[in-house]
């Protein structure tokens, strides 16, 4: 039996445009310790080494300092050998960093580039054998490729892939699909043992075999992940395997829906934000559907402005909120507004009651002369 870590898409350097500031640093820098947080569960776990299968960095432009920060953090682990293979995010082309004299400089002897599809021994019997990306677009299933030739010798060996598997890739036209029966064939025929497979976020065993798997992202990247922030690590053998989650992940993705029409339905919200653990390490979307008087709204809109302050980042899911702010006698009532200040609070209130582009306009403009009448002096 060999023991490893399975882990893929660590995307190093990735940005997200919802994330501002420091929050983006964090981010960032959390991508990184991941690279340690996997060190750390090889050691403890006994694993000689990891494979990763591909995407190690968000593209081959990255900054200097994302390739020497992730090579430092290999280094502190010098008992394991970390295999990563060039993916569709960081292809082995001629611009690749894989090649370049930063990496080159400053690789530890315990960083392994699977630069081909030659055979790799990691121990008696066992061998890895890379499938890597020489383009972005690939013209050909690369994993087929790199196992087409491979005897059934009685050699446990590690398929280190990466790429969408036929079952379910969403573009049937895309010649670089994985082809799950090619795979199940050269499993049965005894001439590969394991698929360790990069590409979708989600922890994912494919097939029946249970011999092939996308380990997923170690750091979720978005909220449609179903089941990011592990690592695996197997246990393999010609004749048995066993593979066990471990979640490494710090960051999370929520998104939540919430239907409105009172000062209640907007405590929810607040109660809900406010109990979210970790939150600089949080990122949340919320849906937000119903109809609110304009003190109400303010009063959200407080919340979610203090929310967003302590959040690693706190977005309004446009396409699925529909939020109308609808002034009662109560929010005008009170505003002591005189004169031309009345008419055009007045003029505002009935455009806002119409269903034209001009309504929501006057609603935003009667929600502004709220707030701003509430903190006059």
């Amino acid at each position: 039996m060999t023991r490893f870590v399975h882990t893929a898409d660590w995307q190093l350097g990735m940005t997200r445009h919802f994330l501002r500031g420091e929050a983006q640093a964090r981010f960032t820098a959390a991508r990184i310790e991941a690279i340690g947080t996997i060190g750390e569960l090889a050691t403890r776990e006994g694993c000689p080494f990891v494979v990763v299968g591909g995407d190690v960095f968000e593209s081959n432009q990255v900054e200097r300092k994302v390739i020497v920060r992730a090579l430092d953090a290999m280094k502190a682990w010098a008992d394991v050998t970390f295999y990563l293979l060039p993916g569709n995010h960081d292809p082995l082309d001629a611009a690749s960093l894989f090649r370049s004299r930063t990496f080159l400089d400053n690789r530890p002897p315990n960083v392994v580039v699977l630069e081909d599809s030659s055979p790799v021994a990691v121990g008696p019997g066992v061998e890895i054998v890379g499938a890597p990306w020489p383009t972005k677009r690939p013209l050909k299933d690369l994993v087929e490729a790199a196992t087409r030739e491979l005897p059934a010798d009685g050699t446990v060996r590690i398929v280190v892939g990466h790429g969408a598997v036929d079952l379910l890739s969403p573009d049937p036209t895309d010649p670089a699909r994985i082809s799950l029966a090619a795979v199940e064939s050269a499993l049965s025929a005894g001439r590969i043992h394991f698929v360790a497979l990069g590409d979708r976020h989600s922890t994912t065993d494919v097939g029946s075999s249970g011999r092939l798997w996308y380990s997923g992202a170690p750091e979720p990247t978005a909220y449609d992940e179903v089941d990011a922030g592990n690592a695996l690590v197997v246990d393999l053998g010609a004749d048995e395997v066993s593979v066990t989650s471990h979640r490494v992940a710090r960051w999370r993705f929520l998104l939540r829906e919430f239907h409105l029409a009172s000062r209640a339905d907007c405590d929810q919200v607040r109660a809900f934000l406010d109990e979210i653990p970790d939150k600089p390490r949080t990122i949340v979307k919320l849906s937000l559907v119903g109809q609110l008087s304009l003190a109400d709204m303010t009063w959200l809109e407080q919340q979610l402005e203090r929310a967003g302050d302590l959040l690693g980042a706190l977005e309004l899911w446009e396409r699925r909120s529909d939020l109308v702010v609808t002034p009662d006698d109560g929010d005008l009532g009170g505003l002591g507004l005189a004169g031309f200040a009345a008419a055009a609070l007045e003029d505002l209130r009935l455009l806002g009651a119409g269903t034209d582009d001009r309504a929501q306009v006057a609603r935003d403009a009667l929600a502004l002369l709220y707030r701003v009448a509430q903190v006059a002096p």
